[in-house]
């Protein structure tokens, strides 16, 4: 035997070997199996009710996060790639093949798209045709007006606390799923009714922010990534505007 003291690397080595040629022989040794909350944040340790207010709470203290994925809302599919903080947001959001996107600053809302997203456009100004009134809006932001039908559901894309709130919500009893990786940080599972009623991947690496959702009725999946990661929201210039009035076009 040596006169010097094993290293920890070496000695961890060592016990790797033993344990695993007991097993070969069918023999148990107390101490062999690995502990799956080892080197976590420990919230895997935690019933599903303080997992789920944990990983809550850390999402509301965030000051930011990137939200990407598909939901389903009243049978229709909106695909969504949105950065948001608290005064605002950005990004873009698809459905039924077309594509808008999305910046508020503060309480300025504004729309871009291209021109096939407005070209079906019946009430054009001053008598423009649908087609003249889509080439001036083609790439160009729109400021929505807070009196338009439209500033309510458009601004809730790009509204951190209104978006967490809904989409974070399990429904039915809560319990523990599986564990696994999201984006490679382990996590932990935590169901509604067993998965029927959605589930969220909760991050087990230091702060235990929600990684990955299935959302319940297979009403999409939705990755939250860039936690914390700020990023910049400016007002767009003039020459990227145009000025549409007080109601957006009927598209």
């Amino acid at each position: 035997m040596s006169a010097f003291p094993l290293g920890r690397t070496r000695r961890a080595a060592l016990m790797s070997m033993l344990c695993a040629g007991l097993v070969a022989v069918g023999g148990v040794l107390t101490g062999c199996s690995e502990d799956p909350d080892a080197g976590t944040n420990g919230v895997g340790k935690l019933p599903p009710k303080q997992i789920q207010s944990k990983t809550l709470k850390a999402a509301e203290a965030a000051d930011s996060v990137r939200l990407s994925g598909k939901v389903v809302v009243s049978g229709r599919t909106y695909e969504l790639d949105m950065r948001l903080k608290d005064d605002g947001g950005s990004g873009s959001v698809t459905t039924k093949g077309s594509t808008f996107w999305l910046l508020r600053v503060g309480t300025h809302l504004y729309l871009k798209a291209d021109a096939a997203f407005w070209a079906h456009d019946e009430n054009a100004d001053d008598g423009e045709s649908a087609g003249a009134a889509a080439d001036k809006l083609d790439g160009k932001y729109v400021k929505v007006p807070q009196g338009d039908p439209a500033y309510k559901q458009l601004s809730g894309f790009t509204d951190k606390d209104v978006l967490l709130d809904g989409l974070l919500t399990l429904h039915g009893t809560l319990g523990k799923g599986d564990r696994g990786t999201a984006d490679g940080t382990r996590t932990i599972e935590v169901t509604g009714d067993k998965g029927a009623g959605g589930t969220l991947a909760v991050s087990l690496e230091g702060t235990p922010y929600p990684l990955l959702l299935e959302r319940a009725g297979n009403a999409g999946t939705l990755e939250l990534s860039e936690w914390g990661k700020d990023f910049k929201l400016e007002e767009p210039t003039e020459k990227q505007m145009v000025d549409y009035g007080k109601q957006l076009p009927t598209s």
